[in-house]
């Protein structure tokens, strides 16, 4: 009797774990365009960025930084393309891992949607994320435990990036994070080319994020197992995960 009350409490467990799991991810129609949208609540979900494993030697894919975690007993539940990258994987912007920085905040101007300012910060302190603003982050004195720099901004303050035009011909496939008025934090990839600026009516209109930003386009990439999606195709640089201990 023991043996089957510990295994129906273990199979409970489990199909708990992947309900709350499945139910971080969601499909969402705004405007007329299709987005897979996964939130998460920094106060009980581990959010961290990635960019090298302990050797120094960029990850390149999911899968990669899944078999490096799994030597700790962490496990990847969610994580997506976290900021754009120079061509040996290195982030374009600031990027922060456990405290550390490893690389610089960017306030150049220059070419590109990095540049296209003004351009952002995506952080997390103990229990809560953030977005701001380059110069409004460097001003709050803010010292994440993890953040990644990109742009551009897709909301400010509750206004969309003045640069963003509703009636564009720039269409592509775009991925972005938001963290909502209630502190979730809401990361998002269209299913379909969008323009900048439905992208950003989405987290300011549907998801109530007065602040948001753009990780990257062509390059957008996911990894959720509980939706079966793990995509593969491009070589990552930043990388932003929800992580789970199983120690």
């Amino acid at each position: 009797m023991l043996t089957w009350k510990y295994l129906i409490a273990v199979l409970a467990g489990l199909l708990v774990g992947s309900a709350n799991a499945e139910a971080a991810c969601r499909q969402m129609s705004h405007a007329g365009e299709a987005y897979t949208v996964c939130s998460f609540d920094p106060a009980k979900a581990e959010i961290r960025t990635y960019n090298k494993d302990r050797n120094g030697t960029p990850y390149r894919s999911f899968k990669a930084l899944s078999d490096d975690l799994r030597f700790d007993r962490e496990y990847i539940v969610f994580a997506v393309n976290g900021g754009m990258y120079h061509e040996d994987l290195s982030p374009v912007g600031l990027f922060t891992e456990v405290g550390i920085e490893k690389k610089p905040i960017s306030t150049k101007a220059g070419w590109g949607n990095f540049h296209l300012l003004p351009n952002g910060v995506f952080f997390i302190q103990p229990g809560k994320a953030g977005v701001l603003e380059t110069n409004a982050f460097l001003k709050s004195g803010v010292k994440p435990i993890y953040a990644t720099q990109s742009g551009p901004m897709l909301t400010i303050d509750g206004t969309l990036h003045p640069r963003f035009l509703a009636d564009s011909d720039s269409f592509k496939i775009r991925n972005g994070a938001g963290v909502g008025r209630d502190g979730q934090v809401h990361f998002v990839l269209s299913n379909g080319p969008v323009r900048f600026y439905d992208f950003a009516v989405l987290f300011r209109d549907a998801l109530d994020c007065p602040n948001a930003l753009f990780l990257d386009g062509t390059i957008s990439s996911l990894f959720a197992p509980e939706i079966a999606r793990h995509d593969r195709i491009f070589p990552l640089g930043p990388i932003i995960a929800v992580v789970e201990s199983r120690r």
